[in-house]
């Protein structure tokens, strides 16, 4: 019985550990796929949202999406952009936790096994937690002034090695 205990729990402890992980993809067809997409909103205009599986960094997911625009850029002969707004959406490994325990202990004749289970600890998963939507604007030639404006090489240079 005790070894049918432990097995049942080491399986459901694995199970819970089966989470997407969080690559720059394309995202899959779906609502909480995680990876990227993008919205042509004119020419050189787009609105571009990363999802991150549970766990992700918002750094992490933030930087795919200023990678994401980096890479439309380039492929559309565009050298810069800029961010004209930013959503950062959710909360790192906000999906529901489980986590396990148990102990055991030999009394001389008696032994005795204990099995605890709370409800914080390991991530069950349960959909992408945070998500980044950046709305950029593209442009050719010289890089204008400002902070949120993005040389599209130099980005695609220093995040696309994290990919």
């Amino acid at each position: 019985m005790k070894r049918l205990v432990l097995i049942s729990l080491a399986a459901a402890a694995l199970a819970a550990c089966e989470t997407m992980p969080t690559t720059y993809r394309p995202a899959a067809p779906g609502r909480d796929a995680v990876g990227y997409s993008e919205y042509r909103i004119e020419p050189g205009r787009y609105r571009i949202t990363f999802r991150g599986g549970p766990g992700a960094p918002p750094e992490q997911v933030s930087d795919y999406a200023l990678l994401r625009a980096a890479d439309l850029a380039l492929a559309e002969g565009y050298d810069w952009f800029r961010v004209s707004d930013r959503f950062l959406r959710g909360r790192p490994d906000g999906g529901p936790q489980v986590s396990f325990g148990i102990g055991g202990g030999s009394f001389g004749r008696r032994s005795g096994v204990g099995v605890g289970v709370s409800s914080g600890g390991m991530s069950l998963g349960g959909g992408p937690a945070v998500s980044s939507t950046i709305e950029v604007l593209m442009g050719r030639g010289e890089r204008p002034r400002g902070a949120d404006v993005y040389d599209a090489r130099g980005i695609r240079q220093s995040l696309g090695p994290r990919t």
